[in-house]
Parts: structure tokens; C-alpha cells; sequence
């Protein structure tokens, strides 16, 4: 079976660099991945859509994310100015960049989520790298959360794609998401 995620955030929140960041990551656990984005107009501040597929090469497939089981939603905003949750499967669960507690921030979305995640990821990415780009210390969030992938494997993936001292804040921003994600599961 193949798990499917998409991802949601507004230009220069790192959603297309997450979405790659899952796969690179996923492939070093020797699973086979595939991340791809669409972008609306390309620029910073607008809505950007990723996807990660993750499972068989055979089962895989080049479109779209129209049903997926894990949505992350990188823009603290967006929930309340468009539907992210089109789609997610039943018993879904969700990520999500905010500071409200989990069951306030699961109200937001109408739908029957198994899990919820809940972090600042901003206010982290600030505070670490300087800049507000939640993507690393969402993943590191991500990990925990869906148990997907190992908080190590994201952290080579990071190394990979970035280097020296970059690498290194982004891999302490991912251990924050990690350490600092408030789960809730809900009865089903």
C-alpha cells in the first residue's frame, strides 16, 4: 500500500523543498518515494500544493494527491481561507503549524481525523534559523507524529540537500518539531 501526503503552504515556506525532503528521506530507509509540487502562480506568498508518495514503485503513480491519508498544512492561515482538506481519507491525520493546542486546531477541520499534530514550527524556525520556514521542523514533527519515517533518515536527507552550518540549524529545527509536536489521537 501506498501512503500518500500532501502538503500545503504559501510560496517560501519550503512546502515544495518538504515535499523532496520526505522522498530523499524515505529512500534511506530503502522505501521507495516520490515527491513532485504544483504551483499556482510560482512566487513567494502564494498557495503551493506538494505531494510524497511513499510505498511500492509498483503501485506508485505520476498524479495528483486527491485522497491522501497524511496532510501538512505549513501555513498557520490557510485552514481558515480554503479547504486543505479536500479529500483526506477517512481516520486522516493531520499536521499542523500552529500554537493553538490540538483539540482547538481540530475543530478548524471538518473532517474525521485519527491524529492530530500541533507545533509552532514558525515560531521555531525563527528562533533557529533565523527565518520563518516551518519545513524542517515540520518534518521533524512529521516523524513523530505519523512514525513514517525516522527523525534520522529526515536529518540525512537534510544534510544531503543543505550544507555545513545550514545543515546544522535545520537539523536542530527538525529535532525541535520533533521534541516540541503536541499529538492528540481521537477514538474511532
Amino acid at each position: 500500500m501506498v501512503e500518500e501526503i500532501r502538503l500545503h503552504g504559501m510560496g517560501g515556506q519550503g512546502v515544495v523543498a518538504a515535499g523532496e525532503l520526505i522522498a530523499i528521506a524515505a529512500s534511506y530507509e530503502g522505501k521507495f518515494c516520490r515527491a513532485f509540487p504544483m504551483y499556482g502562480s510560482a512566487r513567494r506568498g502564494a498557495p503551493v500544493v506538494a505531494f510524497a508518495q511513499i510505498g511500492p514503485e509498483s503501485e506508485a503513480t505520476r498524479s495528483m494527491i486527491y485522497y491522501p491519508r497524511y496532510l501538512l498544512i505549513l501555513d498557520p492561515a490557510m485552514p481558515e481561507t480554503m479547504d486543505v482538506t479536500s479529500g483526506l481519507k477517512e481516520g486522516g491525520v493531520i499536521l499542523f503549524n500552529t500554537s493553538r493546542p490540538p483539540e482547538e486546531a481540530a475543530k478548524l477541520f471538518k473532517v474525521d481525523l485519527s491524529k492530530i499534530g500541533v507545533v509552532d514550527a514558525t515560531g521555531l524556525a525563527e528562533k533557529i534559523l533565523g527565518r520563518p520556514i516551518p519545513n524542517t521542523t515540520m518534518l521533524g514533527a512529521f516523524s513523530r507524529t505519523t512514525g513514517l519515517l525516522k527523525l534520522e533518515s529526515i536529518n540525512k536527507a537534510i544534510e544531503k540537500r543543505f550544507s555545513g552550518a545550514l545543515a546544522e540549524r535545520n537539523i536542530e529545527a527538525a529535532k525541535a518539531g520533533y521534541d516540541s509536536v503536541t499529538v492528540k489521537t481521537f477514538e474511532r
